[in-house]
């Protein structure tokens, strides 16, 4: 998903290579400028998302590295998330100007970038044998079935964040279905709270009810995925049609915030552990925000599956971790450091580093790298429901296919412009381009 992560607003290539212009170079180690040069020392950057947990991450890593050696100094530049974010990636890309090495998503928004043109394989690298099976199959190519990434930070469950001191105070229990937290959520209404938490001022935040439900629907019909990768279902019929309905659902309700339009993820954060906002459809690493905003907070909060509609349990959806890249245009001595430092990410100092930055709220894509220390609440959830088995990869880490304008496409129905199956009908053909694009089998 991303992790769209400015209420419906398309940005082209001018747009994104307008915001490039703005994106803000940070420094690690001791040079003073990203493109000051230093007697036998080669200088590379990182191109990473500017949200919380991903700047931590970049500074733990990039700080760990430069430390350890004394041949590269790689240096940080953020870029936005979301739509904006992937316009920009890929006109870098595009144009030739991607940075040495950048993160982003594994799964279907690599094998959108065209990897066996713009991306170098590190399948042969000796670190790639120890990628785990989720992991390693969102890396790996639709096109050549070549591996392309290597993990970056943890993966996330796809849930609902809540409230735990609210939903005690209520008297609610963790809901199941889809009509239990219906039930919840207008008990909570009643109380003159904010049921549901929406933030579409952060725009990837809006997929959450339809990307976190598709473990449900895994449950209940395992071929879906390849029926919908091969173009025999779709979105605008049962069961994919259900997360856009719950978007519809509680929009309808009443119970989303009336600010949704414009709320970004982090004042929502702030919502949600103050008790303002009960139920927040979101990934479960953005606790990482609360952690470093609203500590004294962070034991209210917890975390459970998008209820389902298809039976009378939940399945968690759990999203694989992002990944680190090399594109095409990264060569000579830029290559040998870019590797370099991919290669210590993956070790055992770079687990420390990750580990030092942030409290991992999902599984690893290295199975030499476990969560470790005091987990908060909503991590633990997240495990428990793994630990049991009851979870399922997102639907982009099993299938190519994900249409790029999905996004935009739910906002429509978060805030009334558009009925549940007219935007499914959107998505259709949203994806139907991309699947030709992708020259999918079927379409």
């Amino acid at each position: 998903m991303r992790t769209a992560r400015k209420f419906v607003k398309v940005v082209g290539v001018l747009g994104a290579s307008a915001a490039l212009m703005l994106t803000t170079a940070c420094q690690s180690g001791s040079l003073t400028g990203a493109n000051q040069a230093s007697a036998g020392v080669t200088l590379i950057k990182l191109l990473s998302t500017n949200d919380t947990t991903n700047t931590a991450i970049s500074k733990a890593l990039v700080d760990g590295f430069n430390a350890s050696q004394s041949k590269y100094k790689v240096t940080v530049v953020s870029r936005p998330g979301g739509t904006e974010g992937d316009n920009l990636v890929k006109t870098r890309l595009s144009t030739g100007s991607m940075e040495d090495v950048f993160q982003y998503n594994s799964g279907s928004l690599m094998n959108n970038l065209n990897p066996s043109k713009n991306l170098i394989p590190l399948g042969d690298e000796s670190y790639a044998k120890d990628f785990t099976a989720p992991f390693k199959l969102a890396v790996t190519a639709t096109a050549d079935k070549k591996i392309y990434g290597a993990p970056w930070g943890a993966g996330n469950g796809g849930g609902i964040m809540y409230n735990k001191k609210v939903y005690s105070e209520l008297g609610l229990s963790i809901p199941q279905t889809w009509d239990q937290f219906m039930a919840n959520s207008q008990k909570i209404k009643a109380a003159g709270k904010v049921a549901v938490l929406q933030t579409y001022g952060t725009t990837w935040t809006s997929q959450l009810f339809m990307l976190g439900d598709f473990a449900n629907i895994n449950a209940v019909d395992p071929n879906w995925a390849s029926n919908w990768t091969s173009n025999k279902t779709n979105y605008e019929s049962e069961p994919g049609l259900g997360g856009f309905q719950d978007t519809e659902d509680v929009y309808k309700a009443g119970f989303i915030n009336s600010d949704a339009a414009s709320l970004t993820v982090d004042n929502g954060l702030k919502m949600l552990a103050k008790g303002d906002a009960v139920q927040y459809p979101i990934l479960s690493g953005n606790i990482t925000t609360v952690q470093q905003n609203s500590p004294d907070l962070v034991k209210d909060l917890g975390f459970f599956p998008i209820p389902t509609r298809l039976g009378a349990k939940s399945t968690l959806t759990t999203w694989v971790p992002n990944a680190l890249y090399i594109p095409t245009t990264t060569k000579g001595a830029n290559l040998e450091a870019a590797k370099a430092f991919i290669a210590w990410t993956e070790g055992a100092d770079g687990c420390k580093a990750q580990l030092s930055a942030f409290s991992p709220n999902g599984p690893f894509g290295m199975n030499t790298c476990k969560p470790s220390g005091n987990l908060p609440q909503v991590a633990q959830d997240v495990f428990s429901y793994v630990n049991k088995g009851d979870f399922g990869p997102a639907l982009e880490f099993i299938s190519p296919l994900k249409g790029p304008n999905l996004e935009s496409i739910v906002i429509l129905v978060g805030t009334g412009q558009k009925s549940a199956k007219e935007a499914a009908a959107l998505y259709d053909e949203d994806s139907k381009k991309q699947a030709k694009q992708l020259n999918l089998p079927g379409w």
